[in-house]
């Protein structure tokens, strides 16, 4: 109803929120209970390693990116990615980033995630930290001599970082057809992700040829009041893994609101023995 008429029909409309309110709470119910419980399969303890990788659309590599992963002394993992722009595309948009995850090694639950985003104007640095409970969200935005902040709180007990779902995900069976929904906190928001195991495939990159598992990822936003929108950019995701206990992500193709664009495997060293 528009603003006029709900001024002329307050009861209708106090009985129209009602409803509303009901359906958005149904709705969240629905979703909420679809998502996967939060229990780590039985699978190898991923090996420490690091990793190259390109970005790009068609043939245009616009970006690299170096990750290194391992497990501290602490009983934790941490994932440690660095990237950039290059080439072209760095001329056009100049931008650098430093991403550094950690999780608990034995339950892999999320831990802290922070992030620091550099472009010629301005730079952002965002701190997540995760407990049972959810997640809390700080972003500082630095431009020139202004410094703004916001802090997000989301409140869910099962919410993974990116990093700490990539570890979930990887001690499923991941059969052919098999779904998981699992809801994320990349930054500053959360979404419900809806994993689909399409099939198995034989892909080669850089690397070498593989078995791998074909995954098609679909996100939506988790908005106000639990209810799930359309994301605003991101379309749909295919990620091929190496079928084999390392799991590695080799390619990954997502369809965005600029068309489709890729990350793919260069180079990887592991720093201990095959298991």
């Amino acid at each position: 109803m528009r603003p006029l008429l709900l001024s002329r029909l307050p009861f209708c409309a106090t009985i129209a929120g009602a409803m509303l309110i009901a359906a958005s709470s149904c709705f969240a119910a629905d979703w909420e209970a679809s998502v996967s419980p939060f229990t780590p399969g039985s699978f190898p303890e991923p090996r420490a390693l690091t990793a190259q990788y390109k970005f790009g659309w068609g043939s245009i590599t616009a970006a690299t990116g170096d990750v290194r992963f391992g497990k501290t002394p602490d009983g934790r993992y941490q994932l440690e990615a660095t990237g950039g722009t290059t080439g072209m595309a760095r001329s056009l948009w100049a931008y650098d980033v430093k991403h550094v995850a950690t999780s608990d090694a034995r339950t892999l639950r999320p831990l802290r995630v922070t992030e620091t985003e550099e472009m010629e104007s301005k730079e952002f640095t965002t701190d997540v930290s995760f407990t049972e409970e959810g997640a809390t969200s700080v972003r500082e935005e630095r431009r020139e001599d202004k410094v703004k902040s916001k802090t997000r709180r989301f409140a869910f007990p099962n919410v993974w970082s990116l990093n700490s779902a990539l570890l979930y995900l990887r001690t499923q069976p991941l059969n052919d057809d098999a779904v998981q929904r699992i809801v994320i906190y990349p930054a500053t928001s959360a979404y419900l992700a809806t994993v689909t195991v399409v099939g198995r495939d034989r892909i080669s990159v850089p690397t070498g040829s593989y078995d791998a598992i074909k995954v098609d990822v679909q996100l939506k936003k988790i908005g106000k009041k639990r209810v799930l929108e359309a994301h605003k950019k991101f379309r749909r995701a295919t990620v091929w893994l190496s079928d084999d206990p390392d799991r590695l992500i080799l390619r990954i193709e997502t369809q965005v609101f600029i068309g489709t664009v890729f990350a793919e495997l260069q180079s990887v060293q592991f720093q201990n023995a095959k298991p």
